[in-house]
């Protein structure tokens, strides 16, 4: 599907429904999971058995920053293997995943802040691929993903994330895809959590389960656990794209909750 379809093309591509999809934030932690047998890994596995089976993907990564907002749209997005030091067997990884330029215009359509331009350059970086190689191992659902707008602050993420609400009742499944504490300073080989990560991690928990979205989004208010637990943002934004598209009243569940490597939290949300 081209990218010149008219609104209603659209809307029958992606049909409105009175069930509405799952939001996810998965803490994504090293690409080594995408190969691993672990416990996160394995959550993820269960997890894409157990989700309703999306239309397509929406994945909202830290690893894809850019001035303005974009949206991939190309037929057959690449893996981008956008690391180094790790084994062959990652590099050779592959996760080829359609995409879905009839979302990616929905995804422009939808939004009305910004103008969200279209990219045929990027593809599926491992904060997306490591994940849904796991959920969805046979690589059979549509995979889009929008950017991080590295010029704004995280008030903007937020009021964004807003707007993609309606996409997850035209059997969307959306995906912020980070950690909350993310800090290569802090990381320790033997394992052991950082208190400053495990103070953050669970203030976080906290108000999210309080739905204080306000104080999650103003972070840097929090203290110093906040300020080592996020020295930069990219890790972070993707946690509210995920906590603005909850509804009110919308439950919220947790998984991987833990804080690995000493300054990762692997703690991720399940919204609806």
């Amino acid at each position: 599907m081209s990218l010149n379809h008219t609104l209603q093309e659209l809307r029958e591509a992606f049909p409105s429904s009175d069930q509405k999809m799952p939001a996810l934030f998965v803490g994504h932690g090293s690409p080594m999971n995408a190969i691993e047998d672990n416990e996160y890994s394995r959550t993820w596995a269960y997890m894409g058995r157990t989700l309703p089976k999306p239309n397509a993907i929406l994945c909202i990564s830290a690893h894809w920053e850019t001035r303005g907002t974009l949206v991939t749209g190309m037929e057959h997005p690449p893996t981008i293997h956008d690391f180094g030091g790790f084994p062959r067997e990652l590099f050779e990884k592959q996760y080829p995943a359609p995409s879905s330029p009839a979302l990616a215009q929905l995804t422009q359509e939808t939004v009305q802040s910004t103008n969200v331009c279209f990219d045929d350059q990027w593809g599926l970086d491992h904060g997306t691929w490591s994940i849904l190689a796991k959920m969805f191992p046979d690589a059979s659902i549509p995979v889009v993903q929008l950017s991080l707008d590295h010029t704004e602050g995280p008030a903007y993420h937020y009021a964004l994330g807003k707007e993609l609400r309606a996409l997850r009742n035209r059997g969307v499944l959306i995906i912020g895809s980070g950690n909350i504490v993310h800090s290569f300073r802090g990381i320790r080989m033997d394992g052991i959590a950082q208190d400053w990560a495990i103070e953050f991690d669970q203030t976080v928990k906290h108000l999210i389960e309080d739905s204080d979205h306000t104080s999650i989004v103003e972070y840097q208010r929090l203290g110093r656990a906040a300020l080592l637990s996020v020295p930069t943002n990219e890790h972070y934004l993707p946690l509210l794209y995920a906590l603005a598209l909850q509804e009110q009243g919308e439950p919220v569940r947790f998984f991987n909750e833990t804080v690995t490597l000493g300054s990762m939290s692997m703690r991720s949300v399940w919204i609806g």
